[in-house]
């Protein structure tokens, strides 16, 4: 008896959470006496975002690297993203916009360019321009403290995790365009 009572309360626990993630997951209409009413997204409220010394780590066939990263977003326009493993010096820089990214090693002195559609001819699943800017400025679903990505190349799996120190919002930003016409140019499929 005492086993049954048991199992009805971890059912009914279990049912609970189930009710409760899916009345989660709504689609954005509330009832109000009786008649849907559609509630608009929020909208952020930043115009530009500045996250400095960000923890970022590749995981690929069991090894890890890790590098600090400088993320600047300036919104649905342009966001640089800094990657300076030692030094703080700049040894690599991706540049996007909602058209293309643009991949630039400075170390070696080469760089790639690609559209999203592009791009999204290597990864699996594909990334838009939507979740990088989620990422550059740290609202990604997984919070505003850490970023977890995984994604596949072909035949081998990256799994991106991002460590989000405090982000400041509506701070002057300072990006320029990095001059590429220094840097060998190389396909995108050989800088992934």
């Amino acid at each position: 008896m005492r086993t049954q009572h048991r199992l009805y309360r971890i059912h009914t626990v279990f049912y609970l959470i189930a009710a409760l993630v899916l009345a989660g997951c709504g689609t954005g209409r509330r009832i109000v006496n009786n008649h849907p009413v559609s509630v608009e997204p929020e909208v952020p409220k930043w115009h530009t975002c500045l996250i400095q010394n960000a923890k970022a780590t590749i995981v690929k066939d069991g090894e890890m690297v890790s590098a600090n990263v400088t993320m600047q977003t300036v919104r649905d326009s342009m966001l640089v993203i800094s990657i300076m493993p030692m030094l703080g010096l700049e040894m690599i820089r991706l540049e996007a916009t909602p058209a293309e990214v643009i991949g630039i090693d400075k170390i070696h002195g080469q760089f790639a360019k690609a559209t999203f559609a592009e791009l999204n001819r290597q990864l699996t699943p594909q990334i838009s321009w939507e979740i990088l800017q989620q990422l550059c400025s740290a609202e990604l679903p997984t919070g505003a403290e850490k970023a977890r990505l995984q994604y596949s190349l072909g035949d081998e799996h990256v799994e991106l995790i991002v460590n989000y120190p405090e982000r400041k919002t509506d701070v002057p930003v300072r990006m320029q365009h990095i001059r590429i016409d220094k840097y060998t140019q190389m396909d995108i499929s050989k800088w992934l």
